[in-house]
């Protein structure tokens, strides 16, 4: 391999799966940031998810780097690599070399000799530590490390799941994560797989009003200015509909066959939150503080009301939008997303705040009166 050295390292083949090797080994300080890198969380330009590591926290590596700068620092805390494929592993000779459960031997991992070059590991957790480790004065600072063969990003993905699940990800990051792996780590994580999968259509989808205004983990911090829903009050929105029997999108799951219709959702989604776009426009598109229909209280309440609405409606009606639309007309003048006040609830419009208090009481007030206008239009 051109342009390649090898790095030796003492290490332990760790007997845990034979498709997946993993390495227990260690590196000095100052080979971390030439072994491995950190893959952030982003979107290319055809809006497919690469990456998943959250953002460097400045403030939290300067503590850990004052603390490795220190006289003596124990540094017990090791990082979590993905390897690549190319690793070559050497085992030890003689008859003590395993003990059944670990086996000592030789890592040799392939590294650039351009100091520009791609690193050819990826840090799953530490990537906080290696920062701080890529800074420190003490350069040969032994640093512990497991590192496991991934050849796929989905792998890389699922364990950075995995390995977080003790000290909590940002949810926003985690839901944006979930479409990309198969297996997925926890009962609690499936359950909001498929309402992130279906966020992250909405994000994308040409027909949808929701198109490129969610805010999610990957949003450049540039384009952040634009979006106007953050993903968990979506996400929420749509599980509690799939999730619930009473919910106008369960009938679309066969639990017992493990089959969705997501084409069937997606219509319904798009006719639903269209309406929504269509009757309440001059309070759609905006932040937060100008309008409640685009805060989280609005979202969810809103959600809870279209499990009533598109019972009325179906998903393949080509007017299916302007049909919600005209149910919706029903609470129009009741509503008080950019002024005014919700005189039902004893609030003034901005007043309304992502509680389970004000959720439970804007969508018990929308439902209440749209059956009721409803019944009256009968």
């Amino acid at each position: 391999m051109s342009g390649i050295e090898w790095l030796e390292r003492r290490a332990l083949k760790v007997l845990q799966s034979d498709d997946t090797p993993l390495y227990l080994f260690t590196l000095a300080a100052e080979e971390v940031d030439l072994v491995a890198d950190v893959a952030r969380i982003s979107r290319d330009e055809a809006g497919k998810l690469i990456g998943y590591q959250r953002p460097e926290k400045k403030k939290h590596v300067k503590q850990i780097q004052e603390y490795l700068d220190s006289e003596a620092p124990l540094f017990p805390n090791g990082l979590i690599l993905a390897l690549p494929q190319e690793v070559r592993w050497r085992s030890s000779r003689g008859p003590s070399t395993s003990d059944g459960l670990a086996v000592s031997g030789t890592l040799e991992i392939p590294i650039s000799r351009d100091s520009d070059g791609p690193r050819p590991a990826w840090i799953v957790d530490g990537q906080q530590r290696s920062l701080a480790l890529s800074r420190t004065k003490n350069r040969r600072l032994p640093v512990p490390v497991a590192g496991f063969v991934a050849p796929t990003l989905e792998l890389q993905r699922e364990q950075f799941l995995r390995v977080n699940t003790v000290q909590p990800l940002p949810s926003g990051l985690v839901t944006e994560l979930l479409p990309e792996i198969t297996r997925v780590p926890s009962g609690r994580m499936a359950t909001r797989q498929l309402p992130s999968a279906l966020v992250d259509m909405l994000n994308q989808d040409p027909e949808s009003p929701f198109r490129g205004i969610i805010r999610r983990a990957s949003t450049d911090p540039d384009a952040k200015r634009s979006t106007f829903v953050t993903d968990t009050s979506l996400i929420e929105a749509v599980r509690e509909s799939i999730e619930s029997p009473s919910g106008v999108l369960f009938p679309y799951r066969n639990i017992a066959t493990g089959t969705t219709d997501t084409e069937g959702i997606r219509r319904l989604l798009i006719a639903y939150w269209g309406a929504v776009h269509d009757v309440f426009h001059d309070a759609w598109g905006k932040p937060a503080t100008e309008s409640r229909l685009m805060h989280g209280v609005g979202i969810r309440a809103m959600g809870r009301l279209m499990d009533r609405v598109m019972t009325h409606v179906r998903d393949d009606d080509p007017k299916a939008r302007a049909a919600a639309a005209t149910e919706l007309r029903l609470i129009a003048i009741h509503c008080a997303w950019t002024g005014g006040s919700w005189d039902a609830l004893g609030l003034a419009w901005n007043d309304l705040q992502n509680t389970p208090r004000h959720i439970s009481a804007l969508s018990n007030f929308l439902i209440r009166t749209y059956l009721a206008e409803r019944t009256h239009r009968k």
